[in-house]
């Protein structure tokens, strides 16, 4: 069971980014051995699949394994997603971020970077059925990575996060609109990561 709670742990940065975009880091947001748990679960439960997107008119092989758990389907690269039934562990990190976030997430997309050569291109979550200003909680577990941040209209210097075994990320304002982020391959990285992003999606009449 969950026992760490993001304002109870120290180690929280901020980011104001230009136009309004805002994110958060807790650096600790899980403690080391219940993140270890969380992350060897995940590794045995989840549905781990390497699937094909469209890009550019062409279809690829996402470099990574992904999963989508929730309540609706979701649309994006050219790919609809039926959701998964929740997992009881996802079912509680989901309860504990919305009581942390003050959001009312109802899907998780799981990422599984299998070592550094496994990566996320530059891109924004900005699909209409998450609204124009979405809040997205990314929780990471497993080897650290490199997370990059850049503005869509301005020459601005990237903003690049560490995220680490147990963090949470939280982005919202006009993040999503204004800013692209991406996780680029790093061949010094080894072990595999975790990354699973909470969302809300809206209904037809809300988007």
């Amino acid at each position: 069971m969950m026992t760490s709670r993001a304002d109870e742990l120290p180690g929280v940065r901020q980011w104001n980014l230009d136009d309004g975009g805002a994110v958060t880091l807790h650096e600790r947001w899980l403690a080391p051995a219940e993140a270890a748990q969380v992350f060897r679960t995940l590794l045995e439960e989840i549905d781990w699949k390497q699937r094909s997107i469209r890009i550019m008119g062409r279809e690829v092989l996402q470099p990574r394994l992904t999963a989508w758990y929730g309540d609706a389907e979701y649309t994006y690269s050219g790919v609809t997603l039926a959701p998964l039934r929740w997992t009881p562990l996802l079912s509680e990190l989901r309860d504990h971020l919305i009581a942390d976030v003050g959001e009312c997430f109802n899907s998780v997309l799981c990422n599984m970077y299998r070592t550094g050569a496994d990566s996320m291109g530059l891109h924004s979550d900005d699909e209409k059925e998450l609204g124009p200003r979405p809040v997205i909680a990314s929780v990471s577990l497993g080897a650290a990575r490199r997370f990059v941040l850049r503005n869509k209209r301005k020459k601005v210097p990237p903003v690049i996060i560490e995220l680490t075994h147990g963090s949470l990320l939280v982005m919202g304002g006009t993040t999503q609109a204004l800013w692209k982020h991406a996780v680029p391959k790093d061949p010094s990285t080894i072990g595999p990561r975790i990354n699973l992003t909470f969302r809300r999606i809206l209904g037809p009449s809300q988007a």
